[in-house]
């Protein structure tokens, strides 16, 4: 009994406990319940959901209406069809005729816009049933339109003119325009006034093909759930498709947008297809979305195009389009393949901030003079994306305009194009990295650099005291990072900044010591770049040392033969001057040609070699003759040559005097002056210095030999050294397969 009553008792407090969470549960559950409903209730619905307007089903005798009181928007008569439910499926046949049928004739007959805002079209919509329908002859338009109409149309023929020199137009208009037969005519359907569709939405299908918009067509935020067919569709005045959404396939193909096109943050769920299309003015692509498959091709783009902001989540294709003005694809994002074959380019392309993800494919494509990629800032990487093209074309497009904040993008070219075995295109993206550095060199020695100039300094550059006292004031708390810093001072405006940023640099200050050493870099550097464009280019290379050979085999002749006038003349004979003037003539054009038609700056490149090869030949020529020559000798050659055997040979441990040993002497022996020959001896001699390879091993007699002739050859072979090591270098560099290990990962 005890027991039976303790475990009721037991069961009772269970129970209790149990029935008290439950009821606490319940209270919280239903005070959470009170505020949610609280909150919907009193917060405003557009945080909810999206507004949905009031829309009114249209009937033929509300559209009756509307037809005779049309009202005045923007100085057009424009029937308001605004907040209707518009119902054309086909189980409403009967309201679907009669709308077709009174709409074509009231629009047919004058210049009525149609206002379809917020509405909602349920069923399929043919847009070109709406128009007046009319034939399209060669010799004149129809009379039944105005003369401004008359004009509008007029443009079409014009166009169609223009697009013959790229294709022969496939469309009907164009064909029935063209014709020489006055028989031949195309029919198109006509929209005189405007269209609005703003915000409105289509459930079913829509077909505006082969339809001629005389005035503009305004169709922001519209939403288009089904298939859209606008093939062959004519704009005449400007279009905003902005913000709109397009569900399904979109077909614009073969369309002509006279004046601006604005599909600025549209979105294409679908497929989309633009081919053959024409842009007469501007056109606005930025922030939109692609899905699917995007088709741009054989499209001639007259004016400026903007795809800046865009995300192509799927391949594009720009084949065969024609760019007149400048491509804007700033911070685009290509996710797969972006194709530009056959891609005719007249101004720049703007990759700047872009990312290619795939494939960027530039093969075929023609660049004019003024065209270039601008990849500044391109998020692209060689070990999963690549960049095609013609091989030793493409590397000399692309143009980055500053060195800091492009060492990646430029490495990862390069890479690109030496995995591709396109070792031209990668030496082109070499000799662009390095020319920018170069100039980076050059502000970093040559600039002020604001961290550490004096305010007497800052006010040479042409700061004003009052500003020159605020950069000092600033960088004493804080040193300048970026120039761009300036102007969070208020004494700076942005009109000196402009005016001085060039000629300005941060930074830690160098030392004389630092300055002196990044100084014999840019020397370096500068030299590679004008001499090899920094092993990069072999003919520049060949041109370079063509033009020393010729000039010291010549000084080298003139050193050996033109001796003396009085009292006996030592000179060469009429007949040998003449040919070593006419060789060393043919040698100097060949060289010279190989230089300018290589070298970006061949004045420059010019200018380098002669301060290289010029000042101490020439000063130890002037001193010889000045002092004279009184020594044993005299009129025995200078030059001696190995009378052992005569063959084409590398030299490279071969120096320019031969050693002081009585064997040598009796080996080497003295050219031989009287020899029609002889002068090009002075060539091989010079070929050997310089780049180590010659017929005969000629050098210059160890005894009764001036030592300014010995000092010019040393000074020869001396250059030889840097010149072979420059040569083996930019052959390393220029022959696909050697030394690529150097570049490759």
């Amino acid at each position: 009994m005890h027991k039976l009553f303790f475990k009721r008792r037991g069961t009772q407090r269970l129970n209790a406990k149990v029935r008290k969470v439950f009821s606490v549960c319940s209270c919280t559950f239903s005070l959470a319940f009170l505020c949610v409903l609280f909150i919907v209730l009193l917060l405003p619905l557009p945080i909810w959901a999206a507004p949905q307007p009031e829309r009114t089903l249209l009937t033929l005798e509300l559209l009756q209406e509307r037809l005779r009181t049309p009202i005045l928007r923007e100085g057009s008569l424009t029937v308001d069809l605004q907040k209707m439910t518009i119902d054309l499926r086909p189980e409403n046949a009967s309201f679907r005729d009669g709308f077709y049928q009174l709409l074509r004739k009231e629009l047919g007959a004058k210049p009525l816009g149609l206002d379809l805002s917020y509405a909602l079209v349920l069923g399929d919509f043919v847009g070109s049933d709406l128009g007046l329908r009319t034939p399209l002859y060669a010799q004149a338009i129809a009379p039944i339109f105005t003369a401004t109409e008359q004009e509008e149309l007029e443009r079409l023929r014009f166009v169609c003119l223009e697009s013959l020199a790229i294709a022969l137009p496939n469309s009907k208009d164009c064909r029935s325009l063209l014709a020489t037969e006055s028989n031949q005519s195309g029919e198109i359907t006509v929209f005189r006034g405007a269209l609005i569709l703003a915000q409105t939405r289509f459930n079913g299908e829509v077909n505006f093909s082969h339809t001629f918009f005389l005035q503009s067509v305004d169709a922001q935020n519209a939403t288009f759930v089904q298939a859209t067919n606008w093939t062959e569709t004519r704009f005449a005045r400007p279009v905003n498709f902005s913000n709109a959404s397009f569900r399904q396939p979109s077909n614009f193909f073969g369309g002509i947008f006279f004046d601006k096109a604005n599909f600025k943050q549209i979105q294409f769920q679908e497929i989309v297809d633009f081919q053959g299309s024409i842009f007469e003015k501007n056109v606005n692509f930025n922030q939109a979305s692609f899905k699917q498959l995007a088709k741009f091709n054989s499209v001639q783009w007259q004016e400026n195009v903007d795809f800046s902001h865009v995300r192509f989540a799927n391949q594009v294709q720009f084949n065969k389009g024609n760019f007149n003005q400048i491509i804007l694809l700033q911070e685009t994002s290509f996710e797969q393949a972006v194709i530009f074959r056959e891609a005719d380019f007249n101004q720049s392309v703007n990759f700047q901030g872009a990312s290619i993800l795939n494939q960027a494919d530039f093969s075929d494509a023609r660049f004019t003079k003024q065209a270039f990629l601008n990849v500044s800032g391109l998020t692209f990487n060689s070990n999963q994306a690549k960049i095609l093209g013609n091989p030793g074309e493409i590397g000399k497009m692309f143009y980055v305009p500053a060195f800091q904040g492009n060492q990646n993008i430029l490495r990862n070219l390069g890479q690109n194009f030496r995995q591709q075995q396109q070792v031209a295109d990668a030496n082109d993206l070499e000799y662009t990295k390095q020319r920018l550095r170069l100039i980076e060199l050059s502000r970093r020695l040559m600039a002020t650099n604001i961290n550490g100039a004096t305010i007497k300094n800052l006010m040479k550059l042409g700061f004003s005291t009052s500003q020159s006292q605020a950069i000092v004031k600033r960088r004493l708390l804080k040193p300048f990072r970026n120039i761009t810093e300036l102007l969070t001072l208020a004494e700076i405006s942005l009109e000196t900044y402009t005016k001085l940023s060039d000629r300005l640099t941060v930074g830690e200050p160098l030392s004389i010591a630092t300055w002196l050493l990044q100084a014999w870099g840019w020397l370096a550097l500068s030299v590679l770049l004008l001499l090899s464009g920094y092993g990069t280019n072999f003919w520049l290379v060949f041109g370079v040392g063509g033009v020393a050979i010729a000039y010291f085999g010549l000084l080298f002749w003139l050193v050996d033969r033109c001796r003396r006038l009085l009292p006996i003349p030592i000179i060469p004979t009429s007949y040998e001057t003449i040919s070593i003037l006419i060789s060393f003539s043919f040698l100097e054009f060949l060289s010279l040609l190989a230089i300018f038609r290589n070298a970006e700056q061949p004045w420059f490149t010019l200018g380098c070699l002669l301060i290289i090869i010029l000042p101490v030949p020439v000063s130890l020529l002037i001193r010889l003759y000045q002092q004279g020559r009184y020594h044993d000798l005299l009129d025995i050659s200078y030059f001696t040559e190995d009378g052992t055997f005569r063959q084409l040979r590398l030299l490279i441990g071969r120096l320019p005097v031969i050693p002081r040993n009585q064997t040598f002497r009796e080996r080497y022996m003295p050219l031989l002056c009287d020899r029609r020959w002889n002068w090009l001896n002075y060539y091989d001699f010079s070929l050997n210095n310089l780049v180590k390879l010659g017929f005969n091993d000629i050098r210059l007699r160890d005894e009764h030999l001036p030592g300014i002739i010995s000092a010019l050859a040393w000074y020869q072979w001396s250059l030889g050294l840097m010149y072979i090591t420059l040569v083996l270098w930019t052959l390393s560099r220029t022959i696909p397969g050697l030394n690529l290990l150097i570049y490759l990962k």
